[in-house]
């Protein structure tokens, strides 16, 4: 039986040290880390981190939130951790720990999936009322276009085509605008 760690920041501007120091505490065998979002389970280290499970290994994350962001996800990993005769622990939520034969643990981790999901579901109605806010009170303007009007590479390749003496393809590698983008502002201008 080994303890193998899961560790996953976000981000590449994100600390992994917080929960670096927390697993060392129980004693790692093994750890996988990696910086990318949670959103999907096609994460690289995780991927390995489930190749390499043998039965009796339990995974140690530090939270709920590190291995996983969807109930969905969670379930089918849950459904492999098993299958693989392995288990799961998460030091924060104590509640989940599948490498004991708990009739609890599956209540509660649909209980808990469930939170989580909801949690992240409010967090986007929140954002999404925020930035209507913003639109109505004139302070929100959204995305800034990568090729407004005063952009110095866009206004050179239409000045460019203009004179006819080049091809699109030759006016973009130039000006390193794309053939879109161009036929976008092309399109605008006639």
């Amino acid at each position: 039986m080994r303890k193998i760690g899961y560790i996953r920041v976000s981000s590449s501007d994100q600390s992994t040290a917080r929960q670096i120091h927390q697993l060392n505490e129980v004693g790692m065998d093994l750890i996988f880390e990696e910086k990318v979002s949670g959103a999907t389970k096609d994460r690289e280290q995780l991927q390995a981190m489930l190749e390499e499970l043998a039965e009796g290994d339990v995974i140690y994350v530090t939270d709920l939130t590190r291995i996983t962001r969807s109930t969905r996800d969670l379930f089918e990993l849950i459904d492999y951790i098993r299958s693989k005769k392995a288990g799961l622990k998460s030091l924060k939520d104590t509640w989940l720990d599948l490498s004991k034969d708990n009739p609890y643990s599956q209540f509660l981790i649909t209980v808990m999936g469930g939170v989580n999901q909801l949690e992240r579901d409010l967090i986007r109605m929140r954002q999404r009322e925020g930035i209507e806010l913003a639109k109505k009170e004139g302070k929100y303007k959204g995305r800034v276009k990568k090729y407004h009007k005063d952009h110095a590479g866009m206004n050179y390749a239409v000045k460019l085509y203009e004179e006819g003496k080049m091809t699109v393809n030759q006016i973009c590698q130039i000006t390193r605008v794309s053939r879109t983008s161009l036929y976008r502002r092309l399109s605008d201008i006639s």
